[in-house]
Formats: structure tokens, sequence, C-alpha cells
């Protein structure tokens, strides 16, 4: 017996990126119009952008998304968690700006959704396999896999590229804003936090987007140093807080204080990271808590 397919809400976070929106929103809504996809609704988040993509969206798209402004600048994963509240679907789907959808990416993935412990689903972007989880050197890190004809599990999903079940985003509190805005690491967090629970992520070889990797993070938009910079105290902040094994935990901290020995300039990133120590006390908690798998046991799943 076939399940009605559940519908979806497509979010899209912006800023500042009025030629993305000219380039890729098209395509959306081509993939809206396709009564297959199930597409309940596109909402647009705007998180205070100072280019004309508000003015754009109002005049070519009225009719056709929900607008919603933020009154300041607060950040990606705050805007991406605002349109997940504000879903009205079942299943939401996240899309950077600079992402292509095909006309029939969501079909597919109904059925990845039929088993109740699937929390999310990785779109198929073109030339990425399912990411593989790894812990090395002292950190939790990750690389893309080989593309596949099987759906395969995913140690992660992009939070510009991915479909998530909004009852499960709801239990897990959605993306770390208070820990990861402005940008980076917070949709690996996510996912590692459900793997850590026990749900699945799923990567779907048959839901084809287009990701150009044009997004306004870059250094037209940020200088090239604070991006680095805010990716490595990201990426410390995630192993902090996610980290509960103590045998991983020692192997961390040995490969910290020899990093800050042999990259002086490390030192300022762990410096800023440690700021946030209060914040990561009260995550580091509840993971520990709720926590239903070892990191030992996602990162066998992950082996070769």
């Amino acid at each position: 017996m076939k399940h009605a397919p559940d519908c979806v809400s497509i979010v899209i976070p912006n800023w500042n990126g009025l030629w993305l929106l000219r380039k890729n929103l098209p395509s959306v809504i081509q993939a809206f119009r396709n009564s297959r996809n199930f597409i309940q609704e596109i909402i647009v988040v705007d998180d205070f952008s100072t280019d004309s993509s508000v003015a754009f969206l109002q005049k070519e798209y009225g009719r056709e998304i929900t607008l919603i402004r933020h009154k300041k600048n607060r950040g990606f994963a705050s805007s991406v968690n605002r349109g997940v509240r504000l879903a009205k679907s079942s299943l939401v789907c996240l899309l950077n700006t600079d992402v292509l959808p095909s006309r029939s990416f969501l079909i597919e993935i109904f059925k990845d959704f039929y088993d109740p412990k699937v929390f999310g689903v990785s779109l198929h972007e073109k030339g990425y396999g399912p990411a593989i989880g790894k812990f090395e050197n002292g950190y939790i890190g990750h690389e893309a896999g080989e593309e596949s004809i099987h759906v395969k599990p995913t140690f992660w999903i992009s939070g510009g590229s991915g479909v998530f079940r909004k009852s499960i985003w709801k239990e897990l509190k959605g993306l770390d804003e208070e820990l990861f805005n402005p940008f980076y690491w917070e949709d690996v967090d996510l996912g590692y936090r459900a793997l850590k629970r026990g749900y699945k992520l799923l990567w779907e070889p048959e839901s084809h987007v287009l990701h150009k990797h044009e997004s306004v993070i870059n250094t037209s938009s940020f200088r090239k140093s604070y991006i680095t910079f805010i990716k490595e105290r990201n990426h410390l902040l995630f192993n902090w807080k996610n980290l509960t094994s103590s045998s991983l935990l020692e192997k961390h901290r040995t490969a910290v204080i020899k990093r800050s020995r042999e990259h002086p300039g490390y030192l300022k990133v762990v410096l800023a990271a440690g700021m946030r120590l209060p914040t990561i006390t009260k995550r580091r908690r509840r993971e520990r808590e709720e926590a239903r798998m070892s990191d030992e046991v996602i990162f066998e799943q992950f082996r070769k």
C-alpha cells in the first residue's frame, strides 16, 4: 500500500542575493508548478538585504512566494530557523539562492521518508556523493563520498540543499544560531545531533540539483581572513559541543594544543571559541543526556 506523499515547504534564506534570485528562482518556481513535487509554498526569508532583493521579489513573485523580512541582519541560521518555524508542511526543503533545482527534484524523496526515523534527505548536488564522517587528527571532519545510483547514508545534510522532517527539526531545536551565526558548521552540527539520537540521514541520488557555489559568503562580501576565521572558530565550537567520548575528547585536546604551538595564530581562534564556553557547557550537557549513540559508533558507520 502506497503512502500519500507529504507536502513540502521550500525555505530560501536570502541576503543581498538579487543576482542569484534572478538566475535561479525561476527554476524553483517551475518545480513549484510541477504538482508531482507536492510543494505547498515557497518562503523567502530576507536577512535585511541592502540590495534590491525585496523590491524584486515583491514585484516579480509577490503572488507565488511568502516573503519574510528581518529588520536587522541576523545570520544564516536565524533566517533558516524562522522560515522553518513558519512553514506549513510536514517536510521542509532548504535551498540556497545559488542552488538550481531540476523540475522534478523532489519526486523521489517521499519514499525515503516512509521510515519515521529518517530526519532528512540530502539532495544530489551534481558532482557530489553522500558525506563521509570521520575523526581525524583530533577533530571531527567529513569528506564527499562517491556518487552512486543507490540511496546512501550521509553524515550531514547541507542547509542549502536538503529536505527535513519538521517534527524532528523542532525536537532538535533547529540550527544552533547562538553558537554558529553568522555562518558555517550549523548544518553539520544539526546532522550530527540527529545521528547521535538515533535518527537517519539519507542521500537521494535521483533528487537532482546544481549547486553553483556562488553564494554571498565570498570574498566580495567578506574579507577572506574573516571567512577563514569564522570557519575555524565554528569548527572548534562544533567539536567542543558534540564530542562526548572521553578518549576522543582527549585526542582533541592534544590536537588543539599541538596546533596552537605550531601555528600561534590559531590561539586567536581558540580564544574566540572560549568566549562561548558558558553556552557550550549548556549544549554539551544536553547532548550527553539525549545522545543514544556514541561518537565512536557514528564514525564506525562511515568507515570505508
